[in-house]
């Protein structure tokens, strides 16, 4: 989805400055290292070993900006710290690191797997899917449009893929728009505890992305019903700017919030790699 456009940034760039170095960072690389547990799809052979089929995870440049940062304020190496960062934006993602690696994520081939998202589905049973071909004749071209365009929080609510302007429709009694952050925040649950269960031990829950940054009533909600994980609501807002930790002091698990810094990882892996040339 987002590769072919770069590409013809990245063509363009090059024609313009043939004599100046360039750099591509590409948000799977943070996942690279995935076992093989996490990476493969239970699929024939063939799919896997011809047509390349795998989980691929995406989000990386979000996640390795926000696990230095969460590590940092933490007073921790980021080797030693073994998380759950939640990028929650226009695209939603969870992700397991451990000692530093990412060892399990939501999306997979393609962003639209995993956490129900603004206007992407998320996850849907594939059985749904060939019975929408099959019974109701759409092609693969509706099918890939409505899933990536026109479902998510958007098609849930019917009226927008916004969460701020959802939490304030709630609260003037929309049911739609409550609807659709029950479920919104129902699968972010569900993606966090689903990578803790690939950690040894929880020692963060991190927030980033525009919705996990801005939204304090998402976190809350979130938060206050994974008590099974040791987290807890009561989440307070910063008090010096973010980064910041959000949790009520004592908590068992510390919740922190890291502004998404996607560029900024650009720029240090892109001067990372210019000084080993």
């Amino acid at each position: 989805m987002h590769v072919p456009p770069a590409l013809i940034v990245l063509d363009a760039a090059r024609a313009l400055l043939p004599d100046v170095p360039h750099a591509a960072c590409f948000d799977t690389v943070f996942h690279a290292g995935l076992p093989a547990a996490a990476r493969e799809y239970a699929v024939p052979v063939t799919w896997r070993e011809e047509y390349g089929l795998r989980r691929y995870g995406f989000h990386g440049l979000s996640y390795a900006w926000a696990l230095d940062q969460a590590s940092a304020l933490l007073g921790r190496r980021s080797e030693q710290l073994q998380a759950v960062i939640a990028h929650l934006g226009g695209g939603c993602s969870a992700c397991a690191v451990r000692d530093g690696r990412s060892v399990d994520t939501t999306m997979g081939l393609t962003p639209l797997e995993g956490l129900v998202m603004s206007h992407r589905s998320g996850s849907v049973d594939p059985g749904a899917l060939t019975w929408l071909q099959t019974r109701h004749h759409l092609s693969p071209h509706e099918i890939e449009d409505a899933l990536n365009h026109k479902s998510g929080l958007l098609g849930l609510s019917g009226t927008s893929d916004d969460t701020r302007e959802l939490v304030r429709s709630r609260a003037a009694g929309d049911e739609r728009a409550a609807l659709a952050l029950d479920v919104f925040t129902h699968h972010c649950r569900r993606g966090i505890a689903a990578m803790a269960a690939s950690l040894d031990r929880l020692d963060a829950l991190v927030f980033t992305g525009e919705i996990g940054e801005d939204q304090p009533e998402v976190r809350e909600e979130v938060c206050a019903q994974l008590t099974s994980l040791g987290l807890a609501g009561g989440l307070l807002m910063p008090t010096t700017g973010w980064p910041d930790i959000i949790s009520a002091q004592g908590a068992a698990i510390p919740v922190v919030v890291v502004p998404t810094g996607e560029t900024q990882q650009v720029d240090r892996e892109t001067r990372a790699l210019l000084r080993t040339r």
